[in-house]
C-alpha cells in the first residue's frame, strides 16, 4: 500500500495540469479527488477507471483479481470496437471467496495467470487490483513479477483498487502502469516521419475508424492509439512516435507529459467532435510533424483534405438547417464532450441551454465560456428533479446524456439521445458529425412524442362530461 500511496501522490502532483499549477504545495498534497462513499463505486471508482482505460487493448487478457462482481460491473461498459483480436471481450477474474479473504488470494492469482497462458497464450496479461484484495494485502506486483519470470510473458500489475479515488484517478493509474511496464519495451519494424500517437481515444462505436482514413490520406501513420483498437506491441513501441494528440480531456495527461519528457514527443490536446475542432486537430497534427522534420507539403495536403471535407459536410447539412435551427439542447456529459459537442451543435444552428461540467477541467470550462460567452450555463451537478423540471417546462427541446439519465427525459416525454460511452453510433470526424445531426433530427421528429403527449383517454374532458350524473339515458345509467 505504501507504493500505491506514493504513486497516487505522484499522479496528484501533475505539472501539466493547469488547475494543479495554481494550487499551493499543501493543496497539491491533498489531491484532486474525493474519497468515495460506500455504495458510490458503481461506474465511478478508480478500478473502473483503470479497467475502461486499458480494456480497449484488444489482444491482451484482462484479469480482475477480486470478487466476480467487480468483473461483472466493469466488463464491456464501453462500446470499444476491435479490428482484430476479440480476446479483450472475454472476462477473466480470480473470483476470490471467503477462504481467500482469510488465507490470501495470491496463489489463486498465480494459478489464474497460468491457466490463461495455457488456454489463450496472449502477448500479455493485465492484472487489476480491487478493493477486497488490496485490503487483505495481496501483493499483485510480486505475483506478476514471479509469473513473468516463470512463463516468459509480460504480466502487468494495474494497482488501482476502487477505494483510492475516482474514475479519473483510475485512468491516470492505468497510464502509470503502461509507463512503468509497457511503453518502451519493444521496437517497431520500421519508422516514418509521419508517425503519431493518439492518447485517450478509446474507439467507442468505432470512432477511430471515422478519423483514420483522413490521416491515411494525409500520409500520417497512427503508430499507436492508447488505447482504442490497440495491440499490446503497438503500445510497447509507442515511444518512437514523432508527435502525439491527447483526446480525452486530461484523463491520460500523465502519459502525454511523461512521454514528452522521456522521449521528446510533443503533444497537443484536441477533439475529433465538430467540424472546426476536427479541422483544427488535423492542422495541429500536420504542424507538429513538420516541426519534427516531415516535409512541408504535408501542410498543403492537409488543407486540401479539410477544404473538401468541410464543403461536403455543409452540402449534406442543407436538409437539416431549417429543421434544427434554434433547437435548444441540454447536454449532460463531461470531460472533452462538455465543450467539443457544444461547438459541434452550435455550428449547425442549435442552442445549448446548459452543459454539465462535473468531470471537466478548468481548461474545459474556459473553452465553454469562449464558445457560449461569460454567461454560459455550466452545471456542476444537476439532480434528476432539476433535469425533469427543465425538460418539462420546455426550457430544452432535447437532452443529450448518458444512459443513466435517459429515464428522466422519457418521464418528461422529451426526446433523448445517448452521447456517452455506451452509445452505438460513432460521432467523431466529419462523417460522425453528420451521423450526430441525423440522430438528433430523428429523435426530435419521431412521431412517438406526439402520441405520448396526448391526454390519456381517462383524462379526456369530454368523457368526464359524459360520465356526469344525468348525462346518460336511464337504460345506460342502470347498466352502468
Amino acid at each position: 500500500m505504501d507504493a500505491l500511496s506514493k504513486k497516487v501522490q505522484e499522479v496528484f502532483d501533475e505539472p501539466a495540469c493547469g488547475k494543479n499549477q495554481g494550487k499551493s504545495e499543501k493543496e497539491r498534497k491533498k489531491g484532486c479527488t474525493k474519497q468515495l462513499q460506500p455504495g458510490a463505486a458503481a461506474g465511478g471508482c478508480a478500478f473502473d477507471g483503470a479497467k475502461i482505460a486499458l480494456q480497449p487493448i484488444t489482444d491482451v487478457a484482462h484479469l480482475v483479481h477480486g470478487p466476480i462482481a467487480c468483473e461483472g460491473n466493469s466488463w464491456d461498459n464501453r462500446g470499444a470496437k476491435s479490428s482484430g483480436s476479440r480476446l479483450y471481450r472475454t472476462g477473466f477474474t480470480t473470483d476470490i471467496n471467503e477462504l481467500d479473504v482469510v488465507y490470501g488470494g495470491e496463489k489463486r492469482l498465480y494459478k489464474s495467470v497460468k491457466e490463461i497462458i495455457d488456454k489463450y497464450d496472449p502477448p500479455a496479461i493485465f492484472v487489476y487490483q480491487t478493493c477486497v484484495t488490496a485490503l487483505i494485502g495481496d501483493d499483485i506486483e510480486a505475483v506478476c513479477k514471479a509469473a513473468s519470470q516463470k512463463f516468459g510473458k509480460p504480466v502487468i500489475p494495474v494497482n488501482a483498487p476502487g477505494f483510492v479515488g475516482s474514475k479519473n484517478l483510475g485512468n491516470k493509474l492505468a497510464g502509470e502502469a503502461l509507463l512503468d511496464h509497457v511503453i518502451g519495451t519493444q521496437e517497431p519494424d520500421y519508422l516514418t516521419p509521419y508517425d503519431i500517437n493518439i492518447i485517450g481515444e478509446y474507439n467507442l462505436a468505432g470512432e477511430l475508424w471515422q478519423v483514420k482514413p483522413l490521416l491515411d490520406e494525409m500520409g500520417v501513420r497512427i503508430l499507436s492509439c492508447i488505447s482504442g483498437d490497440a495491440k499490446y506491441r503497438e503500445v510497447a513501441y509507442s515511444h518512437r512516435a514523432k508527435a502525439a494528440m491527447m483526446v480525452c480531456s486530461k484523463a491520460m495527461i500523465n502519459i502525454a507529459r511523461k512521454m514528452e519528457e522521456r522521449y521528446e514527443i510533443p503533444f497537443f490536446e484536441g477533439s475529433f467532435y465538430g467540424i472546426t475542432d476536427m479541422s483544427d486537430s488535423l492542422r495541429q497534427i500536420a504542424k507538429l510533424l513538420v516541426d519534427k522534420g516531415a516535409p512541408d507539403e504535408l501542410l498543403a495536403r492537409t488543407e486540401r483534405i479539410i477544404a473538401r471535407e468541410e464543403a461536403r459536410f455543409w452540402q449534406r447539412m442543407e436538409p437539416f438547417k431549417d429543421r434544427l435551427k434554434g433547437i435548444k439542447v441540454l447536454l449532460i456529459t463531461g470531460g472533452v464532450k462538455s465543450w467539443s459537442v457544444v461547438a459541434a451543435l452550435q455550428e449547425v444552428g442549435m442552442e445549448i441551454v446548459g452543459t454539465s461540467v462535473k468531470k471537466s477541467t478548468l481548461e474545459d470550462k474556459q473553452k465553454i465560456k469562449e464558445l457560449m460567452g461569460e454567461d454560459a450555463h455550466m452545471i456542476e451537478d444537476m439532480t434528476p428533479r432539476e433535469m425533469y423540471k427543465m425538460l418539462k417546462d420546455a426550457q430544452a427541446d432535447i437532452m443529450l446524456s448518458g444512459g443513466r439519465s435517459q429515464f428522466v427525459a422519457l418521464k418528461a416525454k422529451m426526446p433523448w439521445l445517448d452521447i456517452n460511452q455506451e452509445r452505438h453510433h460513432a460521432y467523431a470526424g466529419y462523417e460522425g458529425m453528420v451521423k450526430l445531426v441525423e440522430e438528433i433530427d430523428n429523435s426530435l421528429h419521431n412521431p412517438v412524442w406526439e402520441q405520448v403527449r396526448k391526454p390519456a383517454p381517462w383524462d379526456n374532458p369530454f368523457l368526464e362530461v359524459m360520465a356526469a350524473p344525468g348525462s346518460l339515458s336511464p337504460a345506460l345509467e342502470a347498466a352502468a
